[in-house]
C-alpha cells in the first residue's frame, strides 16, 4: 500500500517521540544509580580526602592525585549504594526517604546490591594499586565500619551517631596516608576535626527529623530525648572539642596565627548556635540554624587550613 505524505509524517514523529521517551528514561535511569551513591555524602568523603592529601604538602603527583581521587570517589559511592541497599524496607517508612531509588522501584535491590559491590571493589582496587596498600585499607575499614557496624546499630542504639563518626572521620586519613605513606600527627587532628563536627551536624539533622526517625523505629537520642536537651547539650560538648581541635594545629605550630583566628571566629560562630539550640525553647528553628552553620562552617575551616599551610606556614 502506498504511504501518504500525511501518514508517513505520523509515523515519522511517533518513531521521534518513542526514541525521545528511550532517551528521558536512560537519563532517569541514570540519575536514580547517581543518588544510590549518596552524592553529597560522597563529596564530603573526597574532598576531606583531598584535604588530607593537600594538608601533608605532598611532592607534586598527578597521576597519584587522580587515583585518590576516583578511588575514594568510588569507595564511597559504593558504600553509600549497599547502605541504600541495607536500609531500603525503613527507608520506604519514612517521608524523607520513601522516594529513594529502591523503595520507589526505580531500581532493584538486586541490582542496586550487583552496583555497590562492583564500584566499591574497583575503587578499593584503585586505591591498593594506583595509591598505597594503607589507603585501601582505611578505605575499606572505612566501608566495613560504615556498613556492618554503624548502619546496623541504628536500630539498637542512640550511640550510633557517635560510633558513626568514626567511619565519617576516616576520609582525610585516607589522603594523608596517599601523601606520606603514614598518618602524622596533623593528619590525626583532621580526623579529630571531622570527627567532632559530625556531632552537632546530625544532631541537628536529628532533631529535625525525629518523627521520620520514631516511625522508622530508630532509637535515636533525637527520638530517646523527647524535650531535646540531651541532644543540644551532646552538640554542645562536640562544638567545644571541635573548637578545640580546630585550634590545636596552631598550638602545636602546624599553622600560622591566621588560620587560628579564622577558626576561632568560625568555632565561635558555631558555639553560639550550638548555644541557642541548648537554650531556646524552640529547638525546631536553632536545629536548622545550627545545621546551616555547620555546613558553612566545615568548607570554610578546611579551605583556610590548606590554604595556611601551602601559602602562609
Amino acid at each position: 500500500m502506498r504511504t501518504t505524505p500525511i501518514q508517513y509524517k505520523f509515523e515519522t514523529e511517533s518513531q521521534s517521540e518513542l526514541i525521545t521517551r528511550e532517551e528521558s528514561e536512560r537519563g532517569v535511569l541514570f540519575l536514580d544509580y547517581w543518588e544510590l551513591t549518596k552524592p553529597r555524602l560522597s563529596l564530603l568523603a573526597v574532598i576531606s580526602a583531598i584535604v588530607g592529601y593537600l594538608v601533608a604538602q605532598p611532592d607534586k603527583d598527578i597521576l597519584l592525585f587522580m587515583n585518590l581521587l576516583i578511588g575514594t570517589s568510588l569507595a564511597a559511592g559504593g558504600a553509600a549504594v549497599l547502605n541504600h541497599w541495607q536500609e531500603r524496607e525503613t527507608d520506604a517508612i519514612m517521608v524523607r526517604t520513601g522516594n529513594r531509588p529502591i523503595p520507589s522501584g526505580s531500581i532493584s535491590p538486586e541490582a542496586a546490591f550487583i552496583y555497590g559491590i562492583v564500584i566499591s571493589i574497583i575503587g578499593d582496587l584503585l586505591l591498593w594499586l594506583g595509591v598505597n596498600s594503607l589507603a585501601a585499607s582505611l578505605a575499606l575499614i572505612t566501608q566495613v565500619a560504615y556498613l556492618l557496624v554503624y548502619t546496623p546499630l541504628k536500630q539498637h542504639s542512640h550511640w550510633c551517631t557517635e560510633i558513626g563518626a568514626i567511619p565519617g572521620a576516616i576520609p582525610p586519613l585516607i589522603g594523608w596516608a596517599a601523601a606520606e605513606g603514614s598518618i602524622s600527627t596533623l593528619g590525626w587532628i583532621l580526623f579529630a576535626i571531622l570527627l567532632t563536627w559530625q556531632i552537632p551536624h546530625f544532631m541537628a539533622i536529628a532533631w529535625k527529623f525525629r518523627k521520620d526517625y520514631e516511625k522508622a523505629g530508630f532509637p535515636m537520642l533525637s527520638v530517646i530525648d523527647v524535650s531535646g536537651s540531651r541532644v543540644a547539650r551532646q552538640s554542645l560538648i562536640f562544638t567545644l572539642l571541635l573548637i578545640i581541635s580546630s585550634l590545636t594545629p596552631t598550638i602545636l605550630g602546624y599553622t600560622s596565627l591566621f588560620y587560628a583566628i579564622v577558626a576561632a571566629s568560625l568555632g565561635t560562630w558555631f558555639l553560639i548556635m550550638a548555644l541557642c539550640f541548648m537554650q531556646s525553647a524552640n529547638r525546631d528553628k536553632t536545629a536548622h540554624k545550627l545545621f546551616i552553620v555547620s555546613i558553612a562552617y566545615l568548607p570554610l575551616l578546611l579551605a583556610t587550613l590548606v590554604i595556611d599551610r601551602w601559602f602562609i606556614v
